[in-house]
């Protein structure tokens, strides 16, 4: 009979017990254990409640992003109506912006569309902060050189005022436009901003920042979980 030595047996229990009770850390009673993401915006009370281990919670109705109505790069309306049970991914841009800021988002939303192309829990909205330059027409061309699929990846634009009131008054995000030296100039918050499903807010994500952009790919699978979960529970 041929016995092994206490060293590898030791190290054959470990690797057998690891998984499972990994398992255990990430769920209890059939339900994951994980962080869930925020939510931003302005919250009220609802005036009901629910109750958590016998403790009585209020409810929260929390900031749900108005609606917009704009065109993407095929010259097709679009709406947030039209990403309905999507989890949204929005950025902006103008395609004029030859700038670090602007090509370091183009350039992290092309890995996130490569990344979750094939999955259709998730869509991806650039919006142009300006409107008045960038029509279809450049938007096509411009989507072309990004690999933008029009329905994954959209580019969006519309009236001026519609754009900067959805920007400022929904997503809270500033975007501005001025003119200097008889130009049009753009300041703007080069931010991600990651919506779920019922168009709240649960993330901002700075487009400059490496560790933000990782972030946001993190929290992108958190999300994806949550509403798998919130299918499964009914919610």
């Amino acid at each position: 009979m041929k016995f092994f030595p206490i060293k590898k047996i030791l190290i054959l229990v470990t690797i057998l017990a690891v998984p499972g009770f990994l398992y255990y850390l990430l769920t209890e009673s059939g339900k994951n254990r994980y962080k869930p993401l925020p939510f931003f915006g302005p919250k009220v009370l609802s005036g009901t409640f629910h109750s958590v281990h016998g403790e009585k919670i209020a409810d929260t109705s929390y900031h749900q992003v108005g609606d917009f109505h704009l065109v993407n790069q095929n010259n097709t309306p679009v709406s947030l109506e039209s990403y309905k049970g999507k989890i949204i991914l929005i950025n902006l841009f103008y395609t004029q912006g030859k700038n670090i800021g602007v090509n370091l988002a183009n350039k992290a939303m092309k890995g996130y569309e490569y990344g979750y192309g094939s999955n259709q829990a998730i869509d991806f909205l650039s919006i142009s902060i300006d409107p008045t330059h960038d029509q279809p027409d450049v938007l096509k061309q411009y989507g072309k050189t990004l690999g933008a699929k029009p329905g994954k990846w959209d580019l969006l634009t519309g009236d001026s005022t519609e754009v900067y009131k959805f920007l400022n008054k929904e997503l809270f995000v500033d975007a501005l436009q001025t003119v200097e030296n008889g130009k049009p100039k753009f300041i703007y918050s080069n931010f991600f901003v990651l919506l779920d499903t019922k168009r709240r807010i649960r993330g901002y994500y700075d487009a400059s920042s490496a560790e933000a952009m990782s972030k946001l790919n993190d929290e992108i699978k958190v999300l994806i979980v949550e509403e798998l979960r919130n299918i499964t529970d009914g919610r």
